[in-house]
């Protein structure tokens, strides 16, 4: 029996209109959060950050993954651009110091000292399944029934950017900035979940161009 493919074990069934439909039909979306230089902040801009994210904890009415990816930081543009600049130097001090300054940069990131930070909350929306209140009756998640229409995939859309947008609100509450993925971002950052080192180095595939954002 040949092996089963790669795909089957991913339980990810489509990416469109920002938003991944996984093979349950259930919906996810991203939102890529900044981060908080929360150790420069005095005790009492602390205190109240983590009261405020407390509150937007205790606020929400469905389950939300938080995310923290750490990666080497990549600057190979950075590199490239100091080499262009090294080269057109004419005075040869100047020459010697830019060469000096890239190769003590190369070595500082090849240490991996430097690591880059990144923070994504998933938030989860079930189409498929019927709420309290809306027709009398709940179900589980393994008791949605029913393929994903256009029409049910258009109403969860619009449920998903709600619940995303409350949580872009709690998390502006906390100092806190957030965006959701587009499409090619999504599928950029999955790819490179599973291709680490070609992510770190600064490679990643091209999209065909029928994906829409």
């Amino acid at each position: 029996m040949p092996p089963a493919p790669t795909q089957q074990f991913i339980p990810i069934e489509q990416i469109r209109e920002g938003i991944i439909i996984l093979k349950d039909k259930s919906l996810r979306g991203i939102l890529a959060a900044s981060s908080l230089n929360f150790a420069l902040k005095s005790t009492e801009e602390q205190t109240a950050i983590i009261y405020s994210f407390q509150d937007f904890l205790n606020s929400l009415d469905f389950s939300c993954q938080i995310i923290a990816q750490s990666r080497k930081l990549n600057i190979t543009g950075y590199l490239e651009k100091l080499k262009e600049l090294e080269q057109q130097q004419k005075n040869e001090l100047l020459k010697l110091q830019t060469a000096e300054y890239r190769k003590f940069i190369e070595e500082l990131v090849g240490s991996g000292v430097i690591m880059s930070k990144n923070f994504y909350l998933v938030i989860p929306y079930f189409p498929l399944i019927e709420f309290p209140g809306v027709t009398g009756k709940s179900n589980t998640k393994d008791q949605a029934k029913g393929p994903l229409t256009e029409e049910k995939f258009q109403q969860g859309k619009y449920q998903l950017w709600q619940r995303m947008e409350y949580v872009a609100l709690g998390l502006r509450r906390c100092g806190v900035s957030s965006a959701p993925l587009t499409t090619p971002e999504i599928i950029e950052l999955l790819w490179s979940l599973h291709h680490l080192k070609e992510a770190e180095s600064g490679y990643y595939p091209e999209l065909p161009p029928e994906i829409i954002i």
